[in-house]
């Protein structure tokens, strides 16, 4: 009797050790969990936004418009927030912050004393000099000057149907098909603010600022025929079309108003 007392005693002991030590692990492994704050999700650490303050390294070949662009932001507001002024240089290795701030209104001039008009000095006699045939002067043409003006009408910038339509979340413009080498002219007058590869995807690509409000991306280019700086007319041809970032020829047509996409086929005339 006394020998089967003790041994349902030892079996009592030996569940109630296998009982304390799974307890024992998880209050362990509680009192660690509760020492220390979980770790933050990866989608929270890499979720990123366009304007959320990262900052950005300029690269050979940028600029602010197409950093800009890039990213959806508004130019003057990143040229603010960075305190860059007109006309808004960068230089490689340069960090931009992906913000925007509040662009200042333009400060009015103050008005100054109109200076007292000089006497005119006394005439003096013509000299006269022996005459000489007259050479005839061939002017250069007058170059084109960036004025900021409104847009008062858009163009068509390359012939074609409509290949894929503008969406603001997925595709932020319109693809026109056609034929390489076809002519791709500015949709109004501006300015080339950026020309180049440097935007991944977009192969060969001209921006061309309108004013203070509008720009107008021309993308997949086979040759570009304008250069940084170049101020265009509306219909000049700035570029020939291509395949460039992508598999078909087509051009991919944007524009954005204060840095943001709108719908291209809003502003251009009904075919």
């Amino acid at each position: 009797m006394l020998t089967r007392l003790g041994h349902s005693v030892d079996a009592v002991k030996v569940a109630m050790a296998f009982w304390r030590a799974p307890c024992i692990a998880v209050l362990a492994v509680a009192m660690v969990a509760c020492g220390s704050s979980p770790p933050a999700p990866v989608e929270d650490r890499n979720r990123r936004t366009p304007g959320d303050g990262r900052e950005y390294v300029v690269q050979r070949g940028d600029t602010l418009y197409s950093i800009a662009f890039r990213y959806g932001l508004d130019y003057r507001r990143v040229a603010a927030a960075n305190s860059i002024p007109a006309p808004y240089t960068i230089y490689p290795g340069q960090r931009v912050t992906l913000r925007e701030s509040e662009v200042a209104a333009p400060s009015k001039a103050k008005a100054t004393a109109a200076p007292a008009p000089l006497k005119p000095a006394p005439a003096k006699p013509p000299v006269t000099k022996p005459s000489q045939p007259a050479s005839k002067t061939v002017s250069p043409p007058p170059q084109p000057v960036y004025t900021g003006a409104k847009v008062s009408t858009w163009r068509w910038p390359a012939e074609g149907r409509v290949t894929r339509g503008f969406s603001a979340s997925v595709h932020k413009g319109i693809d026109i098909d056609g034929k390489r080498g076809n002519p791709v002219v500015a949709a109004a007058a501006g300015k080339v603010v950026y020309a180049g590869t440097g935007i991944v995807g977009l192969g060969e690509l001209l921006i061309v600022k309108h004013n203070e409000v509008y720009l107008s991306a021309y993308a997949h280019n086979d040759a570009l025929l304008v250069s940084e700086g170049d101020v265009v007319k509306s219909g000049q041809l700035i570029a020939r079309q291509g395949s460039s970032g992508t598999s078909t020829v087509q051009l991919h047509f944007e524009i954005r108003r204060e840095g943001k996409p709108i719908d291209p086929q809003k502003l251009l005339p009904k075919r």
